[in-house]
């Protein structure tokens, strides 16, 4: 059963709809209702992919008309024990390998915090860029791009000491341009003054990957990982950064991510026709 429409629902022809902001819609039924609202992009997660298969779940999108914007995540390269950096390894592989399955050209990467019992930020990163090293080159081989996406702060300790956009493109510029870009998230980078220039940097570089939106709302909920707010919730200008983005070059789709316990426990249906409405109310160039 598809969602009811209106003229004001119909998704804009760049929206893309990130799994996990819904991710109480099974595949199947997120591939309806996207078809019914007009939705031609949704970036995909992993762990549903795999738990649908990964050959089926590109069928399903495929017949249905549907791009995957993005595939998340890979990452979490940061550990010192050999065992468990080659476990990373083959993980990464194995995530570029459903990248190139599922038609994407861009798979996101969430680095990775610090090992237990370390404070060595820059060794952290230096590990980093030696797991790029491998699999960089592997990714082009099977047409799929490395997103380093810098997350907030708060979050470098235990999920990715890849903090600013600037940090982000001192890894990706040691790999070619086509092998590793940056994901500019909005919800991770809204704070930074220097984000801007480094947007520019990037697009001047061709180091733009993917674009995503989610809001900052405060105050955060006990849970911080879960606190991305609904478009317009909140203290970001979306058109601000979309046009940060369109000036560096960036012309793909862009998708919205929110992790929200407060949508996940809402119809999945009605939340993504929010979304859309929210994105063309916040996200969409006014006249356009």
């Amino acid at each position: 059963m598809t969602p009811r429409t209106t003229a004001g629902e119909h998704a804009p022809d760049r929206f893309s709809i990130n799994q996990m902001t819904v991710k109480q819609l099974p595949l199947p039924e997120l591939v309806d209702a996207c078809t019914g609202l007009g939705v031609r992009h949704v970036g995909l997660w992993r762990e549903p992919v795999r738990a649908y298969g990964v050959e089926d779940a590109a069928k399903l999108v495929r017949d249905a008309g549907l791009t995957v914007s993005t595939l998340c995540r890979g990452g979490f390269l940061t550990a010192t024990d050999p065992h468990a950096r080659v476990a990373a390894i083959d993980d990464n592989r194995a995530a570029i390998d459903e990248a190139a399955a599922l038609g994407t050209h861009v798979l996101v990467l969430v680095s990775g915090g610090l090992p237990p019992g370390s404070r060595d930020l820059a060794a952290a990163r230096e590990r980093i860029a030696d797991a790029l090293a491998e699999l960089a080159p592997y990714a082009a081989q099977r047409g799929v791009r490395l997103a380093i996406e810098p997350l907030h702060p708060m979050f470098a300790s235990d999920r990715c000491v890849v903090s600013t956009l600037a940090q982000a493109l001192d890894l990706a510029e040691r790999f070619p341009a086509d092998q590793v870009g940056v994901c500019v998230d909005t919800y991770h980078v809204w704070w930074d003054e220097r984000a801007p220039e480094q947007i520019a940097r990037a697009g001047c570089g061709g180091r733009i990957a993917t674009f995503q939106l989610a809001d900052w709302t405060t105050p955060l909920p006990e849970g911080v990982l879960n606190g991305r707010g609904q478009l317009g919730d909140g203290a970001v200008d979306m058109r601000e950064w979309r046009s940060y983005v369109e000036a560096a070059g960036y012309d793909g789709p862009i998708e919205v991510e929110l992790f929200n316990d407060g949508l996940w426990a809402r119809d999945g249906r009605e939340v993504l026709a929010e979304t859309v409405r929210r994105y063309a109310q916040h996200a969409v160039p006014h006249g356009a």
